[in-house]
């Protein structure tokens, strides 16, 4: 490859981001959510976390459309127009602490999160007839989504163990959260270009990884169609557990 087009060209690179796309894919088709938080964790084991962050961005921008034409009439507006403003609030906050903050500090903090969410939900499930998590809530919870997923894409755990207690159908979770994320991503682009992330490198990088965005949606938006609901939050829950793991064993690491 010459230098006017600079491209990653370490197998192993590629073969820690092959899965990771597809993982990646799968999670915002729904089914699985919360795998995709293990993306950038993986594609951290060739490049530093913001590289992996950067080489991401397209693939994501192809993802997120094909989410949302996939679930265009699905998505609950109300709960959209209630957590999104705070989504963007965190995309804010992200990008000021951006250059303070070290990845695996902020990976530490949403694992440990989510796995006391997860702690809580197994220990003290919620009755039936019990009432939905309040509204401030979820602001918290979606403006550290909006600001994990600046850091390192992992913004699901957090908006996740707030919209699971409201206990939507699988069709209507996936939908919600694709419509939430691809604004969340979408305000992400200009952030990326001011700190320099989004290089030629990085980008030709993401064009050779970008044919396996819909495939792994692919995969995803059929199997969320079909599953029962019991079986898509034990999925759900088993993602954020895997995710939590991760994600906290690399941020004590």
């Amino acid at each position: 490859m010459t230098d006017a087009w600079p491209l990653i060209t370490d197998p192993f690179f590629y073969a820690v981001a092959v899965p990771a796309v597809l993982l990646l894919g799968i999670s915002k088709s729904g089914f699985g959510a919360g795998f995709g938080s293990l993306a950038v964790p993986l594609m951290a084991l060739a490049v530093t976390v913001p590289e992996a962050a950067a080489i991401l961005m397209p693939v994501l921008f192809v993802m997120d459309v094909l989410g949302m034409a996939a679930y265009r009439k699905d998505f609950d507006l109300p709960l959209v127009r209630q957590i999104l403003p705070f989504g963007v609030l965190g995309i804010g906050v992200g990008a000021l602490l951006f250059k303070i903050l070290q990845a695996h500090a902020v990976a530490a903090i949403v694992g440990g999160f989510t796995l006391l969410f997860l702690a809580q939900r197994l220990l003290f499930p919620p009755k039936a007839g019990s009432a939905p998590p309040p509204p401030w809530l979820g602001a918290i919870l979606a403006t550290t989504s909006g600001f994990t997923s600046f850091i390192a894409h992992a913004g699901g755990p957090p908006i996740n163990a707030y919209v699971i207690g409201l206990r939507l159908s699988p069709v209507k979770f996936t939908a919600t959260m694709a419509f939430f994320f691809f604004v969340v991503n979408l305000c992400k682009w200009i952030p990326y270009a001011w700190l320099g992330l989004l290089d030629l490198r990085n980008m030709s990088t993401s064009l050779v990884l970008l044919p396996l965005a819909p495939v792994g949606v692919w995969i995803g938006v059929r199997l969320a169609r079909r599953i029962s609901e019991l079986l898509f939050y034990r999925f759900l829950y088993a993602g954020m557990l895997l995710t939590g793991v991760k994600l906290l064993w690399d941020g004590l690491s």
